[in-house]
């Protein structure tokens, strides 16, 4: 008998070190973000009206109705006057690129914002265990990772990881990428850097499915550094929460919505086809399906659950999402500013209002598409609005090619009032009127003018 209850006594030691174990290492894996850097290019490379005209001229190829529709895209597209284009439609060669273009044009988004953010943090380039950046469209050899490790001589046991072709989603899939390797890597810092290869991938055809990222992409670009060392806990900007991702590829229409390819003259471009919206709800309405027991608290899961009850007995075919209120688990949503009809649709599927869309509506029309560096944007004016404060968290959504929905769940962990990318300017958004001035300065442009800019 006393064998025995020494044996139950060892079992019970045993399970109950096992279990302490276990919860001492997931608090171990948490995941912080310590800063960010978005980039703002120079004021000499604002694609304003009158140089996205002159740009639109360019191109010969293009024929009065290809214009009209450029016309009916830019003016409805929720674009400023105030984004940035890629340095080479400055220099009027986007139809001759070359490489050296596009590692310029790297260089100069990576360098700026790795530079700014190890000045501000004061971490070492030299401590940084895990890199990993995303640019969808351009892979050289070597990699940008082994750029980047080069400029900054890092150690040469980092973890360096290249993502490309993932598109705009791409950003979270290497916050996804962190998370799990903290698991494994204790006390580390880890760098993602998010941006895309504008200049050498401008549509220069007259497919009016391409030419629409014409319209819709600028340039831009972030960095982040995140640690998973609780000692700096209290240095933290953000806490990842959860992370949900779904991946349509294996369905042929959502595949191809988004799409590089050549148009029928060899044209290298971005084509979006109107399968994109259908692809998009469907992989974000998976992903809610996933995320929402993770944020909601029980008493809305529980309504939920009565009202979906109340209508498969009503209806017999009940609409699991339709009445879901997700504010009351997450106070800010940070929507990838793919343009004003993504923002526009998310915000109606989800209930939102107009304060909701706003930090989105606005890195739009400040900024643009800038790609996987999107989001960013969009959390900096939360942040230079003084928006987020200790304790609320932020729901994040992206939409890629894939076709892919990534979405988080970030924790501030206190007061955010940084100066950021919007000092210049915040103080002037929301403006009162969003209309872009393109149509009333262009909309007179006839056969006539466009044979007579091409013959000139």
């Amino acid at each position: 008998m006393d064998l025995f209850m020494g044996m139950c006594l060892l079992t019970l030691f045993y399970a109950f070190f096992c279990i302490c174990k276990l919860v001492l290492q997931r608090r171990e894996q948490g995941c912080y973000m310590l800063a960010y850097e978005c980039y703002k290019p120079p004021e000499e490379r604002k694609l304003n009206t009158g140089y996205c005209a002159k740009v639109v001229f360019r191109n010969k190829n293009l024929g009065l109705e290809e214009y009209r529709f450029l016309l009916k895209t830019i003016v409805s597209s929720g674009l400023g006057e105030e984004t940035y284009g890629p340095p080479i439609v400055f220099a009027e060669r986007e139809r001759e690129p070359t490489l050296a273009d596009a590692h310029l044009e790297m260089n100069d988004f990576i360098f700026d914002t790795l530079d700014k953010l190890f000045a501000r943090t004061g971490v070492s380039p030299s401590e940084i265990d895990i890199l990993a950046v995303n640019v969808s469209m351009f892979a050289p050899v070597p990699s940008l990772t082994a750029s980047i490790i080069n400029r900054y001589k890092m150690r040469e046991n980092i973890k360096a990881f290249n993502l490309s072709g993932m598109g705009c989603s791409a950003s979270l899939v290497a916050v996804d990428l962190v998370r799990h390797l903290f698991k494994s890597y204790k006390e580390s810092y880890a760098i993602v850097v998010s941006t895309e290869s504008m200049g050498p991938h401008w549509y220069c055809g007259k497919e009016k499915s391409m030419l629409l990222s014409n319209c819709l992409f600028r340039s831009g670009s972030c960095s982040m550094l995140l640690t998973n060392k609780r000692a700096l806990k209290h240095r933290a900007i953000l806490r990842l929460k959860s992370v949900v991702r779904t991946d349509l590829g294996s369905s042929d229409e959502a595949y191809g919505c988004c799409m590089q390819v050549e148009d029928e003259h060899g044209n290298l471009g971005f084509r979006l086809t109107k399968s994109l919206t259908k692809a998009a709800a469907q992989a974000f309405s998976n992903n809610l399906r996933i995320l929402v027991p993770k944020v909601l608290p029980l008493r809305e899961l529980l309504r939920q659950f009565l009202v979906a009850k109340l209508r498969e007995k009503v209806k017999k075919s009940p609409e699991v999402f339709e009445t879901l209120n997700l504010k009351s688990g997450v106070e800010h949503f940070c929507i990838h500013p793919g343009g004003r009809a993504v923002i526009d649709g998310v915000g109606k599927g989800l209930g939102l209002n107009d304060y909701d869309l706003e930090p989105a509506r606005m890195a739009l029309h400040r900024f643009g598409n800038t790609s996987a560096a999107g989001n960013w944007y969009v959390l900096s004016y939360m942040e230079a609005k003084k928006r987020l404060k200790k304790g609320d968290r932020i729901l994040m959504i992206s939409l890629g090619a894939g076709f892919m929905c990534n979405n988080c769940v970030w924790e501030v962990m206190r007061d955010l009032d940084s100066v950021n990318v919007w000092k210049d300017c915040i103080e002037n958004y929301p403006p009162q009127c969003l209309v872009n001035p393109f149509k009333e300065k262009y909309s007179w442009i006839n056969d006539e003018y466009l044979s007579f800019v091409r013959l000139h």
